[in-house]
């Protein structure tokens, strides 16, 4: 399965992407430090990379989180990653994303394809009706690619995330499928 847009790519994670995601995370581990929860040393090794793949696969199957590759556009070069998770089914129909790109690549609207691709697929091939995305309120670029993707924004979560060592408020956005 391959969505594919002007600038990337994106496709579900397979074991022989392990070693370019461990580049990706150690390249833009101190970029990536000041968005996401705190990790410890083992996150960066192969094994642990294989494991989380093989996971996204497992949870693929059992309809509860859909985990992306976003490629350069035409090439089997990693820059970033998407993922539909908490998948929730009966009157909800609903999950969560969220996404990283290697700073290299931002600004470039890479990752607002790539979330436009990804929206495409839950909304046609998993027939979801809402989903939502956290962001840091001072995290304006992300915003910016929500927004542009089509999501709006409903309110503020308080101080709900753990973030580099401290409770971080975030910025809560959402989508609907219009269609459904």
């Amino acid at each position: 399965m391959m969505l594919q847009g002007k600038k990337v790519d994106v496709r579900f994670l397979e074991p022989t992407d392990a070693e370019a995601l461990l580049e990706l995370h150690r390249k833009n581990r101190d970029f990536f430090r000041q968005f996401i929860t705190t990790r410890e040393d083992s996150f960066y090794t192969i094994e642990q990379q294989v494991n989380l793949i093989a996971t996204s696969k497992e949870k693929r199957e059992q309809d509860q989180q859909y985990v992306f590759g976003i490629f350069a556009k035409g090439t089997n070069r990693l820059i970033g990653q998407a993922a539909l998770t908490e998948v929730l089914r009966g009157p909800l129909q609903s999950c969560y994303i969220g996404y990283f790109l290697d700073q290299e690549w931002n600004g470039k609207g890479c990752m607002t394809e790539a979330v436009q691709l990804v929206v495409e697929y839950a909304f046609r091939e998993l027939k979801l009706h809402r989903i939502e995305a956290g962001v840091m309120p001072h995290n304006i670029a992300s915003i910016r690619v929500l927004e542009k993707a089509g999501f709006q924004k409903e309110g503020i979560a308080r101080k709900n995330v753990h973030i580099n060592g401290r409770w971080e408020d975030h910025q809560v956005l959402a989508i609907i499928n219009e269609d459904d």
